[in-house]
């Protein structure tokens, strides 16, 4: 299933997804050490917000009783978005209070992604959980995600199977998005669109975010072979505020959701795609071509004919544009270690992010590539 080789400066293996396309991964040989002053924890719960002032208290409140019943050591890591109300005040107070809590605030308001990308790089717990700060994920069901990762799964997603949200605007592309996923990606959960999971902190250290991957999350770990499973969770109206989603995320979900695809089954040959592509649209090509030859010969010539293929020919070049520099954004991230976000401040607990990921998933796979 996995295979690898080991260098004296990084640890390159291959796998191969049931989808049947190879993949690669490279992870550093000698990662960098955890500071002295990082400690880690059972638990670590991150919440980004975007001017979520009224919600973040209470939201604290009902985390703290949760986690405090648990039994488990935990920090909880509200990021903020670049809030234009009170949220950032608020936290500080609240990180004041309490030494389990902190606070990231980034310079500016970008997308979801940056915030749990940002979550992710400061959090230093064992297993870590994802929610939104809106109140509409509901603390009280946390035992409920941990109690199936302790069944053995690398990542357990919520499944909002009772929507209150409006059909029309909300439900209805959801689920035609969920379906197509289900189907492009291969993993068979309900729910992509929802930030509420739980996460073994050793299957992130290899996925990096940008752009509106967080969504997607699941499907990318699929395809490095992590196990995962799906809790029903309740989906309660938001505590106060307006939402900060509209109509126009559908239709970059749709490009999201190709993204992904690429990136799953493409992404170690993409000449089997482009090319492939590129000698169908030359065969449609060549037989268009000599059929509208045939009618001018005949009197009787097509020019809508030929505006047809000239759309056909630029929305094919606008998509390889669009995967091609998709690509180097890619790159560009993980090859010079650039971040989607840029942090003003972190206040409360240790201030910094984790420099180490857990690696035992790597550490298998190459253990069981040498034996």
């Amino acid at each position: 299933m996995l295979g690898g080789l080991r260098s004296s400066a990084e640890r390159h293996f291959l796998g191969r997804h049931r989808s049947g396309s190879v993949f690669s991964l490279r992870v550093s040989h000698s990662p960098p050490k955890r500071r002295a002053s990082d400690r880690s924890f059972d638990l670590s719960v991150i919440i980004p917000v975007y001017n979520e002032e009224p919600n973040v208290r209470p939201l604290h409140a009902r985390l703290h009783a949760v986690l405090g019943d648990i039994g488990r050591s935990y920090e909880i890591i509200f990021v903020d978005d670049g809030s234009k109300d009170g949220t950032f005040a608020a936290l500080e107070e609240l990180c004041a209070a309490h030494s389990t809590t902190r606070a990231v605030r980034l310079r500016m308001n970008r997308v979801q992604t940056a915030g749990l990308a940002a979550g992710f790089d400061h959090c230093q717990g064992e297993v870590i959980i994802s929610m939104d700060g809106d109140l509409q994920h509901v603390p009280e069901e946390i035992p409920m995600f941990l109690a199936k990762m302790d069944e053995g799964f690398d990542v357990v997603t919520g499944w909002r199977h009772e929507r209150r949200d409006n059909y029309w605007t909300r439900r209805l592309p959801s689920k035609i998005a969920n379906w197509i996923m289900r189907k492009m990606s291969g993993v068979e959960i309900h729910d992509f669109g929802t930030t509420f999971r739980a996460y073994r902190q050793r299957v992130l250290s290899d996925v990096h975010l940008y752009g509106e991957l967080h969504r997607f999350v699941p499907a990318l770990l699929s395809g490095v072979g992590a196990t995962i499973a799906e809790v029903r969770i309740a989906n309660p109206d938001r505590g106060a505020g307006a939402s900060n989603y509209g109509i126009s995320r559908t239709f970059r979900v749709v490009l999201d959701i190709l993204m992904v695809k690429y990136l799953i089954s493409y992404s170690q040959r993409p000449l089997h795609l482009f090319g492939g592509l590129g000698m169908l649209f030359v065969f449609v090509g060549v037989v268009l071509g000599f059929y509208v030859l045939v009618m001018k010969i005949l009197g009787n010539p097509q020019p809508l004919l030929n505006v047809t293929v000239l759309t056909w020919m630029v929305g094919l070049n606008m998509l390889t544009i669009g995967v091609l520099s998709e690509m180097i954004l890619r790159s560009y991230y993980e090859g010079q270690d650039k971040k989607i976000y840029a942090v003003d401040s972190v206040i409360g607990g240790d201030v910094g992010p984790s420099s180490e990921r857990g690696s035992n998933l790597i550490d298998r796979a190459v253990a069981g590539a040498s034996n």
